[in-house]
């Protein structure tokens, strides 16, 4: 089959590679009809090289049909249209029964301490082939699928994979209240959604973001959509000079700003793997610019909800502001199987009342995909979501 694979720093290859099959009872296999690449994706390509094998398959938002199923499958059949979850669950563990499976305890990856394992994300989180391919074997299918009833086009449920679910659990986690203000950090994928996710709740939400096109987005959805320049003064002047109830930082590690840390990123890519990993590990430090604005902008005892990625053990933080403000911090790996029955309702709604279908900036085949990889970074040509269709 054709899959994107990793090639080394900045360089992916779409590539003929062997068709996954049925390793475990539990085990499907999917042809994939639609994928996306993800703004973590950039991670991949730029600075986690260390922990990736020339070769890897790429890719974590997937959907497509059932083309296989193992012995041990009883809810999945072929030929069923269903969507993965990035995150891959037992449902059976102590984790899991909480909703919090991407901590599930049958699928951690203990040689790193890191959580569930996940598709097409490095050593780190298992290095299971990725759904950015022809084909995607599914390990636990029974759970680790989301199986639609509706013919509805496939960019009404991808989203549902990830950036969907993600959004959806940065906005909870935001605790924002009846009529409170909701900021929002960076208007890429996940963004645009807590943005929506925001409004659709009944909140004022500020977007923010240097990039026109992702302004020009989010506002044709209602949100108020701002650059950067003179943020904390402008937020509190427009919050009783508070500030916001809530920031949701949807940037994460790649945020602009610190040029000693990003010089720092450079220089792990291109060391041997054999040292950049032990320091990735204990004394990796991210580019925090939006996180420490997250924090400075938030009213007191308001909340931070993180659902950016981060990848350092030995970032500085503030402390003294995070304890005088009484800040709340909540963050981490989305657990998409506990949101989607609040969000498939909203899928399916004929209105489409998030905008699933008004996402999308670019679409193309597989074979394109290296050449998107590069505009998505950069982003150029107005790109904020890519989809691919393999078949």
């Amino acid at each position: 089959m054709k899959a994107l694979t990793w090639q080394g720093h900045r360089k992916v290859a779409v590539v003929d590679v062997p068709d996954p099959r049925i390793e475990e009872p539990t085990d499907a296999v999917i042809r994939v009809t639609s994928t996306a690449i993800c703004g973590s994706d950039l991670h991949l390509y730029e600075l986690f090289g260390p922990f990736l094998d020339s070769g890897d398959v790429l890719g974590h938002e997937a959907m497509g049909v059932v083309e296989a199923v193992g012995s041990a499958v009883q809810r999945l059949h072929v030929g069923e249209r269903v969507v993965i979850p990035f995150n891959i669950a037992c449902g059976e563990c102590f984790m899991c029964r909480r909703g919090l499976q991407s901590q599930c305890e049958t699928t951690q990856v203990t040689e790193y301490g890191t959580g569930a394992a996940l598709f097409g994300y490095t050593k780190l989180y298992g290095q299971v082939p990725g759904g950015q391919a022809e084909l995607l074997r599914v390990p636990y299918a029974d759970y680790n699928s989301i199986v639609l009833d509706q013919d509805l086009p496939d960019e009404r449920y991808l989203f549902l994979s990830d950036i969907l679910p993600t959004a959806w659990q940065a906005v909870e986690y935001a605790a924002v209240p009846d009529g409170g203000t909701l900021v929002v950090l960076g208007l890429g994928p996940v963004g645009q959604f807590a943005a929506r996710i925001g409004r659709h709740r009944g909140y004022r939400v500020i977007g923010i973001d240097d990039v026109p096109e992702r302004r020009e987005l989010a506002c044709r959805h209602g949100i108020e959509a701002w650059e950067e320049d003179d943020l904390v003064e402008r937020v509190r002047s427009v919050t009783e000079g508070r500030g916001p109830d809530a920031v949701v930082d949807a940037v994460g590690l790649e945020a602009h700003g610190n040029p000693i840390v990003k010089a720092g990123h450079r220089a792990l890519a291109v060391l041997p793997d054999a040292l950049a990993r032990p320091l990735m590990v204990h004394a990796g430090v991210d580019r925090l610019a939006a996180l420490h604005s997250a924090i400075e902008l938030v009213r007191r005892g308001g909340t931070v909800s993180i659902s950016g990625v981060y990848a350092g053990d030995a970032d500085v933080m503030p402390m003294k502001t995070m304890f005088d403000k009484q800040l709340t911090l909540r963050m981490g790996q989305c657990n998409v199987k506990r949101w989607i029955d609040d969000l498939l309702p909203l899928v399916e709604d004929p209105a489409d009342p998030l905008g699933t279908q008004s996402l999308v900036t670019h679409r193309a085949p597989l074979a394109e995909a290296p050449a998107l990889y590069e505009t998505f970074q950069k982003k150029a040509d107005g790109c904020i979501k890519v989809v691919l269709q393999p078949a």
